[in-house]
């Protein structure tokens, strides 16, 4: 593997998830992600390297109102966002210390729903290094309700390479690549890293991979238009006749407040225009995976998740 860049971090870098191991650590750039040195690195900052490297995950809850079937549904989403080193070549997390590790800031999204009798579940997760000059190296998707399940996996490699698999007769099993693009999935990750580096103006973005499966469109870069103030970002897509607003903090951590995702939902006759909503319910920062006890249930309380 050549090592294109390489950077000292001065500060302690967490592996996280069950462990609670600080160590020193390298930014590495590789073969894998060798396309998207475009800039230089974004220099960490002491409060970021306080805020994201003190042993803890920053978990926020929303309230959700979810488009689904022409009907809006209530439901609870969840953004969890942890700092994590990731191997490069098999792009998982790592359990180890290595020079050759890739510290990223790690999105974990959750909705839960219900359609009438039965409920959804939506979990994407995102992989972003925080050198944030780069594109996630890493994006997941997965999709259960009683009539089955869906998963896709995006990896950074020469080129993105996409699997998914389905329960869909026309979506079953699919493996491909796609030249590179922005990825709707880590601008809410890049977001958090530094809101005036998100991209503007005319662009081709690939929707997130919770839309392309709810819609069943395909996946690929479609015509975007994006627009930043100093605390909302904006994606108009007009092939697609979607729009997805994200309302955040100003200020450091430039956490997500809100979010609004206008699009038309349903079949046939029963298709209409509405519009999916996300408002922050509560923020905590806590190490969730060493709370696993019953007695943390009281925590699921405090993020008005019960």
């Amino acid at each position: 593997m050549k090592t294109l860049l390489t950077i000292t971090l001065a500060s302690t870098l967490l592996i996280t998830n069950c462990k609670d191991a600080k160590k020193d650590n390298l930014l590495a750039a590789n073969d894998n992600v060798k396309s998207e040195v475009i800039k230089a690195p974004q220099q960490l900052t002491q409060a970021f390297k306080d805020y994201w490297y003190a042993g803890e995950a920053e978990i926020s809850s929303y309230e959700l109102e979810q488009a689904r079937y022409g009907e809006i549904r209530k439901g609870k989403a969840v953004l969890i966002y942890v700092t994590e080193d990731f191997l490069p070549d098999s792009q998982v997390k790592a359990d180890n210390q290595n020079p050759s590790n890739i510290p990223v800031l790690k999105l974990n999204a959750t909705k839960n729903f219900n359609t009438g009798i039965y409920p959804y579940s939506v979990m994407q997760s995102v992989f972003y290094p925080v050198t944030n000059n780069k594109h996630a190296i890493k994006v997941s998707s997965s999709m259960q309700e009683w009539c089955g399940h869906v998963y896709a996996q995006l990896n950074n490699r020469d080129q993105f390479e996409i699997t998914s698999h389905s329960y869909f007769e026309g979506e079953a099993d699919k493996s491909f690549n796609l030249e590179k693009a922005i990825l709707e999935n880590e601008l809410w990750t890049q977001l958090r890293m530094n809101p005036k580096s998100l991209p503007t103006g005319a662009l081709d973005i690939v929707p997130s991979f919770e839309y392309t499966r709810m819609k069943h469109v395909p996946v690929k870069a479609y015509k975007a238009k994006a627009t930043l103030t100093s605390n909302a970002y904006k994606l108009e897509y007009p092939e697609l006749e979607r729009t997805l607003l994200i309302n955040f903090n100003a200020n450091f951590p430039h956490d997500i407040l809100s979010w609004e995702e206008t699009f038309k939902s349903g079949y046939g006759k029963n298709s209409k225009t509405l519009t999916t909503k996300g408002t922050k319910l509560k923020t905590i920062k806590s190490p969730y995976w060493s709370k696993n006890s019953n007695k943390f249930e009281t925590l699921r309380d405090t993020l008005k998740l019960n």
